[in-house]
């Protein structure tokens, strides 16, 4: 789960991040956040991660906006 961070100094790196829509930003930023690590980590010790996300979770990371569109 942890992001490959051995070449963080090299800018050739992040070229994608140039092209990424604010959704894969989001992403980007999402995955390298701890606590959101650890909850993911979780789910995959407990095989939970093929069900989907409790409404309560997809709120607490963002990955549903809090209102209708």
């Amino acid at each position: 789960m942890r992001p490959d961070t051995s070449h963080w100094r090299d800018h050739d790196s992040y070229d994608y991040f140039d092209a990424l829509p604010i959704e894969g930003l989001a992403w980007e930023c999402l995955r390298r956040h701890k606590p959101y690590q650890r909850h993911y980590g979780a789910l995959l010790a407990t095989s939970a991660q093929k069900a989907p996300m409790t409404p309560e979770a997809q709120q607490k990371w963002g990955l549903r906006f809090p209102g209708q569109a």
